[in-house]
């Protein structure tokens, strides 16, 4: 009896994904959780595994195809089957649809007559732009995506060069282009991104509160204990963990921060699921800190850290941006002084953090020069109300001024 190959359930959000490539061809023996075929996703690319031991019996969803949760991609039978076929140096089309690129228009023969190793093949969205642009994987390089794989972001950027802003582009334009301009399709990540954006705004009542925190003390405090917290923990002190601790603090307190509205009833969560921000080769992504309420400084910095180089390799797992009951978005990073972030569906909150500047402030009779930095909170007003919002903000200023807070848990 067959054993069907089926689409794992994507994550929240993703209800599509495209057939990058099948890691084994039909007739080849396969052991239970081997890697089968690869599926790309808006935000990341997953790997399928084997349900059962076998042959790879069929393949019913080919490269390229758009697949969703549950469908069949093949099947696998009982038997030994065939070794998998070693690679060849022969060349072969990579991705689908409006044409292809060969392995031999890409990398010239080695000295001594050996061909060099192929490149791994672009994702199939890659592929396809490139061929429709005239694009060669050499002229773009290592790509972003798993192992080095050209992705749709890739040549996006490669394009938006001003050596390749000539490139022909097949599409045609659904007006007269104009000089300097030029028409390039969204990325997945872009058009879900833009999508889930203003589905919170067509659906959530959303204010954003403001205040600002002075970072004296934490910086003070990071400054003295870094060194020792990172020769002890194998990890750097960095602000995310104080803004952390001091959510979770400030959410236990005003649970309809963490609390999300379905239908016509209000779900209250007795945890904190915190979502970082984390900027990617792909676009923003947020991978979510599971029970951040039971977790200590080391093992936030610890996690946030793993996000960060994960996001970079494109080794993120869809589960990993599941679930988050709240979002932390630092703009600081980019230089940001002020902005009033836009909320993560279905969450009822979210923290912007901004640019440390240093400005001056009456502080007592005086004025000092401190390191200031502003704070933005969005929420959803159908649940959260103006005073619980500001309330909360005002909580999460308390602990950053005075992080002995955070310690002593009040």
């Amino acid at each position: 009896m067959a054993t069907d190959i089926l689409v794992p359930t994507l994550g929240e959000s993703v209800s599509t994904a495209t057939v990058a490539r099948w890691l084994k061809q039909a007739g080849e023996a396969v052991a239970a959780d081997e890697p089968l075929v690869e599926l790309e996703t808006d935000k990341v690319t997953v790997e399928v595994n084997a349900p059962a031991a076998g042959v790879l019996e069929a393949i019913a969803a080919q490269t390229g195809a758009e697949v969703e949760p549950g469908a069949v991609l093949g099947s696998i039978a009982a038997g030994a089957g065939k070794p998998a076929a070693p690679p060849t140096a022969a060349a072969k089309p990579v991705g689908t649809g409006g044409g292809s690129v060969a392995a031999s228009e890409v990398h010239g023969a080695a000295p001594g007559g050996h061909a060099p190793a192929a490149a791994p093949a672009p994702l199939p969205a890659a592929a396809k732009l490139m061929a429709e642009n005239n694009v060669s994987p050499a002229q773009i390089g290592a790509g972003s995506a798993k192992d080095g794989r050209i992705a749709k972001g890739d040549v996006l950027d490669f394009l938006s060069r001003p050596a390749a802003a000539s490139a022909p582009v097949a599409a045609k334009p659904a007006r007269s282009l104009e000089a300097g301009e030029e028409r390039v399709k969204m990325t997945r990540l872009r058009a879900t991104i833009a999508r889930r954006l203003k589905e919170a705004q067509n659906t959530a009542a959303m204010l954003t509160t403001f205040n600002e925190v002075d970072m004296g003390a934490v910086m003070g405090l990071r400054a003295e204990y870094k060194d020792h917290f990172e020769k002890r923990h194998g990890v750097k002190l960095g602000f995310m963990s104080f803004f952390v601790k001091a959510c979770v603090a400030a959410l236990q307190e005003f649970p309809a921060v963490n609390a999300e509205i379905e239908g016509d009833e209000v779900i209250y969560r007795n945890f904190v699921h915190m979502g970082i921000a984390v900027g990617g080769p792909s676009g923003l992504v947020v991978p979510v800190l599971r029970n951040a309420d039971t977790m200590g400084f080391a093992e936030i910095e610890k996690r946030i850290a793993d996000f960060g180089k994960r996001v970079r390799d494109g080794q993120l797992k869809l589960e990993e941006m599941a679930g988050g009951s709240f979002t932390i978005t630092n703009g600081g990073i980019y230089g940001s002084l002020m902005s009033t972030p836009i909320l993560n569906p279905p969450q009822s909150g979210i923290l912007g953090m901004h640019k440390i500047q240093d400005r001056p402030m009456a502080v007592g009779k005086s004025i000092e020069i401190r390191p200031m930095m502003y704070l933005a909170m969005s929420y959803d007003h159908r649940i959260v109300d103006g005073k619980e919002a500001v309330s909360f903000l005002v909580r999460v200023k308390e602990a950053i001024e005075d992080p002995r807070r955070l310690m002593l848990g009040v």
